[in-house]
């Protein structure tokens, strides 16, 4: 895992970013693993911002998102697909046919789920993932004792999480208690990934992804199986890791040779 800790989220939005643009420009049809919150909305301004001056071009790239809340119509202003049409599709050249969402409605959901895994594996798997990371370690919606080899499927939220995303809804609105998901396996396959993770209440799930044992009950720790697994973190995320002066310092340290 390489762990780079931040002065603010910005300047974690801006080092992802750039990640990604230069993924596709070295891969039109870059496969973008996409998530939603509150967290990757600055990613996705920049990506917004360099395709609107300088002309990067997103219309080759395919797209497929972490999640999707159970019988929300697409056009719901909870739903996630509305959430990226506002925060990124928008703003971008992805065509429509390209942005694909796990399965939330109609008859046989758990075939569509395989479908939609067969999808990921048509067009040969996908390139780079962009991960947030709940609270009680979840990644996607697969929560604490998810198995680490699941695949796409519907899954019932924890409590924790429901209570984290309270604050989206208004008194009286009706929450989703339960969202279609990417499965920790799912996700492993990715060939990079790239986490954000801001704030004091992500600590001690960033401190158990990064430093903890794998297991099931906290989630992300899974990523410490994968090959090509970035962090980018405040000071508070980080402020549970053991090693988080060096990992700063890794940042810092970068970034000065590419100054040079």
């Amino acid at each position: 895992m390489k762990v780079l800790v931040f002065g603010n989220p910005e300047e974690s939005a801006e080092y992802i970013s750039q990640e990604i643009l230069a993924a596709v420009r070295h891969k039109p049809n870059l496969v973008l693993g996409l998530a939603t919150g509150s967290t990757p909305i600055a990613v996705y301004v920049r990506l917004i911002h360099a395709h609107q001056t300088q002309g990067v071009d997103f219309s080759g790239c395919i797209t497929f998102n972490l999640d999707e809340y159970l019988d929300l119509p697409e056009g719901h202003e909870r739903s996630y697909r509305y959430f990226m049409n506002q925060h990124f599709f928008s703003g971008v050249n992805v065509r429509p046919s390209n942005r694909h969402f796990p399965p939330s409605q109609g008859k046989d959901l758990a075939r569509q789920c395989l479908d939609y895994e067969n999808k990921i594996q048509e067009v040969g798997g996908i390139d780079m993932q962009v991960l947030g990371i709940g609270s009680n370690g979840h990644i996607g919606f697969n929560e604490p004792t998810s198995s680490l080899a699941s695949r796409t499927r519907i899954k019932t939220l924890a409590e924790k999480t429901l209570r984290d995303n309270s604050r989206f809804y208004r008194p009286g609105e009706v929450q989703p208690q339960m969202a279609s998901t990417a499965g920790i396996g799912t996700i492993l396959e990715a060939g990079k990934i790239l986490l954000q993770a801001f704030g004091l209440k992500k600590a001690d799930a960033v401190h158990a992804a990064v430093e903890g044992p794998v297991s099931a009950f906290w989630p992300g720790s899974a990523l410490q199986l994968h090959p090509q697994v970035t962090l980018c973190l405040d000071a508070d995320s980080a402020s549970k890791l053991s090693l988080r002066d060096y990992y700063k310092r890794v940042r810092e340290n970068d970034e000065r040779r590419l100054k040079e």
